[in-house]
């Protein structure tokens, strides 16, 4: 009797031949994949052997680019070859640079006047299908001594805006009114510097930008009739000498304005000039920032990737007039983040007050102030109160124990490794036998923004730097039961933390009535501790405005008196105040 297979044999027998089959592909695959990248990088090597040997084989004169320092005949990024290998094109081209060898002393440090010493060669060859790049490097020395070549040098450094290198940045260096025209893209180094030498002697006529990706970026500026004296003027190049340019970029940051009317309904259409304090020319100014706006359908203007700066709005149509502002009168970016601006309009009046009033010490906005206009003509008596949001806090000398912010100097509570007893006042980890604690917390008491209608905006702090081995943080908690404080980053959990001073606050937070704020303290070096000496939490509750109170609808004339009166302040009478147009009054109290 003849016995034949099974169903079930049938069937392992079909998925056993399946799998050697998607096997036996798998690494066919593989091979052929590992024949295609070992061609790619033999005809690669190849082609580095052959690009090199043009680059030795060229007289020492002719060593360079096209549009390079030095000057030659060789491709450069601008003018790339083009090389097919087996129906797949390359592009080549070279960067070749001068290198000052400190073996003989330097340009920088005066110590050679030939400083050409020999020149770097990186030739660069890039798969024009899947933008593979790779890259290769060869010196090349001249024979014999160097010789005395007229030209000079460009001493570049880059910093951040604490003044800390930027390693990695893009210099471009320009050059069109000489012969032949220079055209160089170099990279700062790990301390942020570049020297170029062996440049031709030319006058204000080196063009320099500094970029990064996400970086902002710094120039220098040609001498043009709309800018005739500029701050930092393309770079001269002298015979024999070094000529020095710092370029400051750092990250960029985002900043938009919300214009609103006094009832809290964004405004659209609304003109809006943004201006910023950095000038690139003066005797005129001219400003580095300096553009105009339209406020969209919700009354929002977004500025992204912006540089850090104080930047300053003003109205730029005749139907509105500033009311009021959070923060006040201008928003201070700091690198790295994303920051809010509300401004308050109403409708214009010919003649107007906008009163500011500020701690004279520490210049936060006073909520709370009374601010009485007075004249005797016309006859006025107007009494308005500042009504802030800003909750502040620079002195914790007296202690935990406390619940509700009745007493600004206390606080909730800490880990038992916090060091309140600061001069002046503020806090810093404990410091046991000399060594500080490795870590510590302290909670604040807690704040009643009066309503749980309240935005939460900006958490600033002092010093805005820390010793690079310490570490300074918050989170922030907000409830509208003065009870559950779950604390919260930036990112909206509770996974994240605040480093960054003027980093906007999560969303997250927002329509509650009282918050706390956490800090975190800690150090890897327990020599050294971050230290604390005063925090602002920005808030809008309503469309109240910190510290300002708006009078409109005046009548013009030079007899107004302001009298400004605020608890636990002294009090401030400023008389003689002529009221013509538009005007705005900073008044500073003492306490």
């Amino acid at each position: 009797m003849q016995k034949g297979f099974t169903l079930i044999e049938v069937i392992i027998g079909i998925f056993i031949l399946s799998t050697l089959a998607v096997t036996s592909a798998q690494i066919y695959s593989l091979i052929i994949r590992q024949i295609v990248i070992y061609r790619e990088q033999s005809t690669i090597s190849s082609l580095a052997d052959q690009y090199l040997e043009v680059a030795r084989n060229l007289p020492y004169s002719q060593i360079g680019t096209m549009t390079g320092n030095p000057h030659g005949n060789l491709a450069d990024l601008p003018n790339p070859l083009t090389v097919t290998v087996n129906g797949t094109a390359y592009q080549v081209y070279y960067a070749v640079s001068y290198v000052d060898d400190a073996a003989d002393g330097t340009i920088l440090a005066g110590t050679d006047a030939a400083p050409d010493d020999y020149k770097q060669v990186k030739l660069y060859i890039k798969n024009a299908t899947t933008n593979v790049l790779n890259s290769f490097f060869t010196s090349i020395v001249p024979k014999g001594l160097e010789g005395l070549a007229s030209g000079g040098a460009l001493y570049i450094k880059v910093f951040d805006a604490v003044g800390q290198p930027v390693s990695g940045a893009t210099i471009q260096i320009q050059n069109m009114s000489v012969t032949p025209n220079i055209n160089l893209q170099r990279t700062s180094d790990a301390s942020g510097n570049w020297i170029e030498v062996g440049l031709p002697v030319s006058s204000n006529s080196y063009h320099i930008v500094v970029t990064k990706n996400g970086y902002s970026s710094d120039q220098t500026y040609p001498i043009t009739q709309q800018n005739q004296n500029p701050t930092k003027p393309d770079s001269t190049v002298s015979n024999g000498q070094v000529t020095q340019v710092s370029f400051s970029i750092d990250l960029t940051s985002n900043l938009s304005f919300k214009i609103t009317s006094d009832i809290c309904q964004g405004l659209a259409g609304v003109g809006l000039g943004i201006r910023g304090a950095k000038l690139i020319g003066t005797s005129p100014d001219v400003y580095k920032f300096n553009n105009t706006y339209s406020s969209d359908g919700s009354g929002n203007i977004s500025l992204n990737n912006i540089e850090w700066d104080s930047y300053i709005p003003s109205l730029t149509g005749s139907t509105y007039m500033i009311y009021g502002s959070s923060p006040v009168q201008q928003a201070n970016l700091l690198p790295g983040t994303t920051q809010s601006f509300t401004m308050v309009v109403g409708p214009k009046t010919t003649n107007s007050l906008l009163v500011v009033v500020k701690d004279a010490s520490t210049s936060n906005p006073i909520e709370g102030a009374d601010v009485d206009l007075q004249t005797s003509n016309p006859t006025t008596d107007n009494d308005k109160f500042t009504s802030g949001s800003i909750w502040s806090q620079q002195d914790w000398s007296l202690g935990s124990g406390q619940n509700n912010f009745t007493n600004d100097r206390k606080y909730y509570q800490d880990d038992g490794n916090i060091d309140n007893s600061g001069n002046p006042s503020g806090i810093k980890l404990l410091s046991f036998a000399g060594a500080y604690a490795n870590a510590g917390t302290l909670e604040s008491s807690s704040f009643d923004t009066g309503t749980s209608a309240s935005a939460y905006t900006i958490l600033e702090w002092q010093p805005t730097s820390q010793d690079p081995s310490t570490s300074l943080k918050f989170q922030v908690a907000t409830n509208n039961d003065n009870t559950t404080w779950n604390y919260l980053g930036p990112d909206g959990t509770a996974n994240s933390y605040y480093t960054v001073p003027g980093t906007n606050m999560s969303g997250a937070l927002d329509d509650h009535r009282y918050v706390r704020y956490k800090a975190f303290l800690s150090t890897q070096n327990t020599t050294k501790t971050p230290v604390l000496t005063s925090l602002n939490l920005n808030y809008v509750s309503g469309c109240f405005t910190p510290g300002q109170a708006m009078f409109p609808g005046l009548a013009a004339g030079s007899n107004y008196q302001v009298v400004v009166t605020a608890a636990g302040y002294q009090t401030q009478t400023i008389s003689n105040i002529t009221i013509s147009g538009y005007n705005t009054l900073q008044v500073l109290l003492n306490h």
